[in-house]
């Protein structure tokens, strides 16, 4: 009996230490894990943070990309001349004229976003070949955010659909791997303007949800015009899908 004991407790002494062992690597390997994640998407939890301390200490957004939505008059300072010349000018009638952008665009005032917008062949579509679709899409992406395809444009009636990156990997090609890091941070009530073929679409936000991938519900038309934006959450990952839905409320020429 006197052997046994020491043999026993060496026994759970050894068990202990393989525990703590186990228990120290584990640990390493999520803090490893964690540093990768965050390496792989620092650019849009830059983003995050960014816009979380820029709200904090009261920072505007950009005012050139909140003038895309508002139509309020901008005050403007003019350098002494003739008078004469002066009060030609102030005669002649105040022209609201607005440069639209030669390519398709989407503007976000809440996240300072101002974004091309590109589409990706139809063809695989209708030839149903999802798989292809995917790339053509992946591809496009490289160059801003997506016009889903089989989707409608702002002209038209029905659910325009727009896709684009929360974040994506650091050495893929493309400048907009998270345009929309901050797209969580769009809340009911915000407008956004759609520039298409040098007419403005302005939308309101109705909605925003969390749901699945296979939801295709998303992508369904519409009876009436609306936007809806689409990006994968959490940011990093591609667990589920984060969905902005915006009602249209005017058009302008």
């Amino acid at each position: 009996m006197l052997h046994i004991g020491p043999e026993i407790n060496k026994e759970q002494k050894s068990i202990k230490t393989i525990l703590k062992d186990a228990s120290k690597q584990i640990l390493v390997s999520l803090l490893v894990l964690v540093i990768v994640f965050l390496g792989m998407n620092w650019s849009a939890y830059y983003k995050i943070i960014k816009h979380r301390i820029d709200v904090i200490l009261g920072i505007e957004t950009d005012q050139n990309i909140n003038k895309a939505i508002s139509n309020e008059k901008i005050e403007e300072k003019l350098t002494q001349t003739d008078k004469n010349a002066l009060k030609a000018v102030k005669e002649v009638p105040e022209l609201k004229l607005e440069i639209m952008p030669p390519d398709e665009r989407l503007v976000i005032p809440r996240i300072n976003q101002n974004i091309p917008v590109v589409t990706a062949s139809s063809t695989n579509l209708i030839e149903r070949n999802w798989g292809a679709l995917e790339k053509d899409i992946q591809e496009a992406l490289k160059n801003g955010v997506v016009h889903y395809p089989g989707t409608s444009w702002p002209n038209q009636t029905g659910n325009t659909v727009i896709t684009g990156h929360s974040s994506y990997f650091p050495w893929d090609p493309g400048s907009f791997k998270d345009v929309f890091a901050l797209l969580n941070d769009v809340v009911v009530g915000d407008k956004i303007a759609f520039y298409y073929k040098q007419h403005k679409y302005i939308y309101q936000v109705s909605d925003k949800k969390i749901v699945m991938p296979s939801n295709i519900e998303i992508l369904k038309q519409t009876t009436d015009k609306k936007l809806t934006l689409i990006t994968c959450y959490p940011v990093g990952t591609n667990l589920k899908r984060l969905v902005v839905i915006a009602d249209f409320i005017e058009e302008e020429i």
